[in-house]
């Protein structure tokens, strides 16, 4: 069996856990989070005593304790990336319908439509990590299909 095909197989299996246990999945991801941006913190810390790398070390210390305690990241994060790429979903519809004529109008109208549907993901996954985690599952089997059928 090769790499793709085994990469392939734990991608599914992976999605089919964030969908059949979504709110451990997404509090496992927070943990995750947590705990790496703690050490991250303490090593930016320790790698040198200059007042920025104490700043951002103490920063990575406070959203690691955010992440791990509070917030839920898997959420948080994934809402913040869909409205980012609602916004500038949105900017290019409208920047394209009103370029010259080698820009597809259709094209602009369905990017535009796509823009909103984003930032409405954005809004459902900052609400409910429910969404945020079953939509990761989903991705993941997809991607797990096309690797196990690439060749």
């Amino acid at each position: 069996m090769e790499s793709n095909q085994v990469s392939g197989i734990l991608s599914v299996i992976l999605g089919l856990i964030f969908i059949i246990f979504p709110i451990f999945s997404s509090g496992l991801v927070s943990i995750i989070i947590g705990v790496s941006l703690i050490f991250l913190g303490l090593a930016i810390i320790l790698a040198g005593f200059s007042a920025i790398n104490v700043l951002i070390g103490i920063l990575a210390i406070i959203f690691g304790l955010l992440f791990l305690f509070k917030i839920d990241a898997l959420s948080f994060l994934l809402g913040i990336q869909f409205y980012i790429i609602g916004i500038i979903m949105l900017l290019l519809g409208i920047i394209g319908l009103f370029s010259g004529p080698g820009v597809s109008k259709a094209a602009s109208i369905l990017i535009i439509i796509l823009g909103i549907i984003a930032f409405i993901l954005g809004g459902l996954s900052l609400d409910q990590p429910l969404y945020a985690a079953i939509l990761i599952g989903v991705c993941l089997i997809i991607q797990g299909i096309r690797l196990y059928i690439a060749e």
